[in-house]
């Protein structure tokens, strides 16, 4: 983690036109702690029910409801599941803020009262569990916050208040489903854009922000290796696309490691691995899915023909058919906007104190709120600390925090909130115009 840096107070004019608002004095905490009891039980609600990606009905109707209440123009099924709340307040900038709305397939494992008890059928037909493993309970909840003090303290700002809830961020469809559905046609197009993600590893309480590449390009890829089946006696007869799969696996790593230049970054992981159904019989095909990570272009392309190249090498090796490689759910890497993430954290650190917010270093991670920054919107997505500082203490005398998307994973919820909200608030204060 890098140490915080100065940051200097910026009012240069974007191309848009669109000025920052001068500093102004910081929100009243008391304002969120007089609402945190509420905040939680919508919290907890969210966390007991969760959806999969594409299947957030539910999910987004309950957001719905409250953002009603709350006073905002509120407009469903937008790019599938996805929700719009509008609030028009005189002359000024348009900001958004973009909070996602669905859960993992991951049954829960934290022991909270509160834990979900969700099941869902996998497409394979198995069950499974399904849990916030990521936080989108806390992001909407946020959400639900911050769009509560824009609609409340209308005297304070300017503009317009643009609050969305993003289906399908775990599958990375539901930004492109969103802007193809017209958010940006249908809507009033944001000057500026906002979003918040978890972080365990950073106490709950902090804020972390980062410049330009915070998040890396993701591709998913589903690998089916073909060979000739039979019996698990006679593999001498059979082309046995279970050894093939395994040479394959080892093969990959060689990629990332003598392929790709060591200063930049890429990841290649085989997520799972599914060949045969009995002891003693040989397939005739096993399944392998991977994820792949990069930040350069160039380099997410090699990485691609390499992950063909070496499955098809390996099947012509053993004589086997050549082999299905398919690649989807493509993510590109998010960048934040350097002068929009330098006033948002200047306005989160007067508000929070220097030592509360710091820069962080990138992640090899994947979101589609970059999706947002491609459309030509200036973007920021910053950190949100989720585990209690005496808790990570005990923590990290061990193997750490349980990370996002495991079956362990859980913020405490007061600080992280109260964090999380003062940060949005702030951050869109310092660009909304001044009454």
């Amino acid at each position: 983690m890098n140490p915080p840096h100065h940051l200097t107070l910026s009012v240069a004019l974007f191309a848009t036109v669109v000025s920052f608002a001068p500093a102004q004095a910081p929100l009243d905490l008391a304002w969120v702690d007089a609402r945190i009891e509420r905040l939680e039980a919508f919290y907890q609600e969210l966390h007991q029910s969760p959806e999969l990606s594409f299947h957030e009905k539910a999910t987004a109707a309950r957001l719905a409801k409250e953002l009603r209440q709350a006073g905002l123009t509120v407009t469903e099924g937008v790019g599938g599941e996805g929700i719009v709340a509008v609030l028009k307040n005189g002359a000024g900038p348009t900001v958004l803020f973009r909070a996602d709305l669905d859960g993992l397939p991951i049954t829960e494992e934290t022991g909270l009262p509160y834990a979900s008890k969700i099941r869902a059928t996998a497409n394979g037909g198995q069950a499974i569990g399904v849990m916030h493993a990521c936080g989108h309970d806390l992001h909407m909840t946020n959400l639900l916050g911050t769009a509560q003090w824009f609609a409340e303290n209308q005297a304070a700002w300017r503009g317009t208040l643009v609050c969305i809830g993003q289906p399908a961020e775990e599958r990375s469809g539901g930004a492109k489903a969103m802007l193809k559905d017209g958010l940006f046609e249908r809507f009033p197009k944001p000057d500026f854009a906002f979003a918040l993600h978890c972080e365990p590893m950073l106490a709950a309480g902090m804020i972390g922000y980062r410049s330009g590449p915070l998040m890396a390009a993701v591709d998913s890829v589903d690998v089916t290796i073909r060979g000739r089946g039979g019996h698990g006696a006679a593999p001498h007869r059979t082309i046995d696309p279970i050894v093939i799969a395994s040479q394959y696996v080892l093969a990959l790593q060689t990629i990332v490691s003598r392929e790709i230049d060591p200063i930049q970054s890429a990841v290649i992981t085989v997520g799972a691995i599914q060949g045969g159904h009995k002891h003693n019989i040989i397939p005739d095909r096993c399944e392998l899915q991977l994820t792949v990570r990069s930040y350069d272009e160039g380099v997410r392309s090699h990485l691609k023909d390499a992950i063909v190249r070496k499955a098809k090498a390996l099947a012509m090796a053993a004589g086997a058919p050549e082999p299905e490689v398919r690649f989807s759910e493509p993510t590109g890497a998010l960048k934040n906007d350097k002068r929009l993430t330098e006033q948002a954290a200047a306005a989160m650190q007067r508000a929070l104190g220097t030592d509360k917010v710091i820069e962080v270093n990138p992640q090899m991670i994947a979101e589609d709120f970059g999706q947002f920054g491609d459309a030509g919107v200036p973007i920021c997505m910053f950190r949100v600390g989720t585990t209690e500082t005496e808790r990570l203490q005990k923590l990290l005398l061990g193997n750490g925090p349980p990370g996002l998307h495991t079956a362990g994973f859980y913020p405490d919820f007061r600080p992280s909130i109260r964090a999380s909200i003062v940060a949005s608030v702030e951050a869109g204060r310092a660009v909304l115009a001044r009454p």
